[in-house]
Parts: structure tokens; sequence; C-alpha cells
């Protein structure tokens, strides 16, 4: 309970050190929040003339189809909150040696390197994606129950978990490489593939083949895809998708964390 209460306080501690941060640049703050609003909004106006010439793609509605991008936003969103601007700046503590400050400290190395700087301007982002969510559940008429409810949540915890695993697991490799660069541009190219819904990925044996590499062995399109249809009541199939992506999200965590100690154990330090 001690160390938990600790965590918290540290917790307590970069948030609120980010906050006045980006009250310090208030500037960059409101940039970055018209820019996510102008993003947000193209993305919704793009789909919504694309169902105004088609009824359905594959078989989701045009407020289904929001429904699904509201959940990949709303992911995406908390993991560049907290983790995206720790982890594209690990290969900067090791540059320049601060990484050896950070082993010093008495608290978790992953912890204080996944969480000490947050991007709070990307709140706006969750709030968008939640007024999309709701929008989309409106219009699809589907009631909601709190079971469904407590599902997706989660599955949104699943696919935030499974996306951050990847990046630390990725940011992990600059204590070999130096610079990872472009590891991360990888990590980005390959998240593309869930803006979309699996069902898309079929039609040809290339796409059956992307389809089943991005939902069984990096299960990028199951983390999204799966969330959505709980909350949107759509069946899944086979039934048993919910379980494995709340089991392949704790597998790569498990992974990622191992990964990221046993790059640990071969940083050599700047006064070595």
């Amino acid at each position: 309970m001690a160390a938990a209460r600790q965590y918290r306080r540290v917790f307590a501690t970069f948030f609120r050190n980010s906050l006045m941060r980006e009250l310090a640049f208030r500037g960059n703050f409101l940039i970055t929040l018209v820019t996510r609003g102008f993003w947000f909004s193209i993305q919704v106006v793009m789909f919504d003339l694309i169902f105004r010439n088609v009824s359905q793609i594959n078989d989701w509605s045009r407020e289904e189809y929001f429904g699904f991008m509201a959940t990949g936003m709303l992911v995406n969103a908390i993991v560049e909150t907290f983790f995206m601007p720790n982890c594209a700046r690990f290969s900067e503590l090791i540059r320049t040696g601060d990484l050896d400050f950070v082993l010093l400290k008495p608290i978790d190395t992953q912890f204080l390197v996944s969480l000490e700087k947050m991007e709070l301007a990307m709140v706006s982002q969750m709030a968008f994606s939640l007024g999309l969510l709701f929008y989309s559940l409106r219009g699809a008429n589907h009631q909601v129950t709190i079971t469904e409810v407590v599902i997706y949540l989660l599955l949104i915890v699943a696919g935030v978990t499974f996306f951050y695993s990847l990046m630390i697991g990725l940011a992990a490799t600059s204590i070999f490489f130096g610079r990872n660069q472009g590891l991360l541009d990888f990590w980005f190219y390959v998240t593309i593939f869930a803006r979309y819904p699996s069902d898309i990925y079929s039609g040809s044996p290339t796409a059956e083949v992307f389809r089943f590499l991005f939902s069984y062995v990096l299960p990028i399109l199951l983390v999204i895809t799966v969330p959505a249809h709980v909350i949107l009541g759509k069946v899944l199939a086979p039934s048993w998708l919910g379980l494995y992506t709340l089991a392949a999200a704790a597998i790569s965590f498990v992974v990622a964390r191992a990964v990221f100690h046993w790059s640990l154990k071969h940083y050599r330090s700047a006064s070595s």
C-alpha cells in the first residue's frame, strides 16, 4: 500500500508539472487544441462525405463507423497524452547521459521513463472522441448496457496497453542503436492499419494475409475493432476475440517489460 501511495504521489507530481508547463506556453497549448480540432473535423467530414454515396462499408453503417473511429481516436489520444512524449525522448536520455540519473532514482525505471512528461493538450482529443462516440450510439439507436460499458472500458485499457507496449519496446532499442527514429516511424506506419475495421481487409489473398497478421500475430486491428463491436452491440465472430484481445494485451506488456529491462542490462552509462 505504501508503494502504491508513493507511485500515486509521483504521478500527481508529473501531472502537475506537465500542467504548469502547458500553462507557461499558452500559445502552443492553444495551437495544439486548434490543430487537433481541425484534424478531428477533417476525419469526420471525409467519412461523412463517403457515407453520402454509400449506405454501408462492409457491414458498418455511418453511425457505427463513427463509433469505430471514436474508439480508435480515444485509444490513440490516451497513448499520445501519457506515453508518446516520453518514448520519443528516450533516445535523448541515452545520448545526453541523463538516463544515468533516472537509473539512480528509487523508483521503477520504466514507470519514470514512461510518464514523466504528459501532452495534456491531447486531452481535447479524448473529449472529441467521446463526443463522437455518444453521437454514434445515439444515431445507431443501440441501448448500451452496463455490461457492455464495463467490457468496453476493459478493452480500451487493453488497446492502450498494447500500443504502449509496442512503443516502449521499440524505444528500448535506442540502447543498442543510439537513435531509433526509424523504428518509431515504423510504429506509426504499422498503426495506420488500425484506422480501419478488420472486416475491410478481405476480398483478396493479400488482404487476408494482412488481416491474419495484424489480428492474430500483431493484433493491431483487434484492439480497436473488438471494443467498437462491443459498445455498438455488433456480433463478434468468433466470440472469443474479446478474451484473445485482453490476453494479447497482457502478453504484450509482459514481453515489452522484459525487453525494456533486458535492454537496460546492456546500457553503458555516460560515465563508463
